[in-house]
């Protein structure tokens, strides 16, 4: 068992589920974890509390496992949070997503380049799987330029076609929420997350 499987094992016996594991420079191990997600039930936040039980365990479990690192962080998800599967995407379906596709597979009749592989758009589950069972997902997005602060738009401009684009998850290299942030107080409908976290 690798020491990111040991990881794995370890948050989860704790009752939280592993989101990610991240090596930044400078020797810093983050570890990105949140509440098991129950299907019609409220969301549970990561507290601080929580954030150092998973810190204490992990310094022991690193040093047996003879991890180099230079200073460990234990955090919740930030508002870019990482989406690891199908069931990440079921349970963000209407969100804006992030995705890069790991090979361009291009969208019929658009306008779209054919090695275009990041998009940013709403995610939607289109409720059917493909003949190897894979469940069948898809981007609606715009291409319109944002409006610059201050810019008055003109009632005349027609907005930029909807475009969209059906896929697997198999597709996806890299998929997450789209880090949105609204300074005039409208929230998008990915709310972001109180973010807590814990150094050690």
């Amino acid at each position: 068992m690798s020491w990111q499987e040991a990881t794995t094992t370890s948050v989860t016996g704790l009752g939280f589920d592993l989101v990610e594991i991240e090596r930044s420079a400078g020797g810093m191990l983050r570890i990105t974890i949140e509440m098991p997600h129950d299907p019609g039930q409220p969301e549970q936040f990561i507290t601080v509390e929580d954030c150092e039980r998973v810190t204490k365990q992990l310094r022991f479990l690193l040093e047996v496992e003879n991890v180099d690192y230079h200073r460990l962080e234990v955090g919740s998800p930030g508002i870019d949070r990482l989406l690891r599967g199908d069931t990440d995407f079921e349970r963000f379906s209407g969100e804006i997503v992030d995705i890069v596709l790991k090979e361009p597979i291009g969208v019929t009749d658009s306008g779209v380049s054919a090695n275009r592989k990041k998009f940013r758009g709403t995610l939607e589950n289109l409720g059917v799987t493909s003949d190897d069972g894979a469940k069948q997902w898809q981007l609606v997005w715009s291409d319109e330029s944002p409006v610059k602060s201050g810019v008055r738009v003109s009632k005349k401009r027609l907005a930029a076609p909807l475009q969209a684009m059906q896929f697997e998850f198999a597709d996806v290299r890299e998929a997450r929420l789209a880090s949105i942030v609204d300074f005039r107080g409208r929230k998008p409908k990915a709310e972001s997350k109180t973010q807590s976290s814990s150094e050690a």
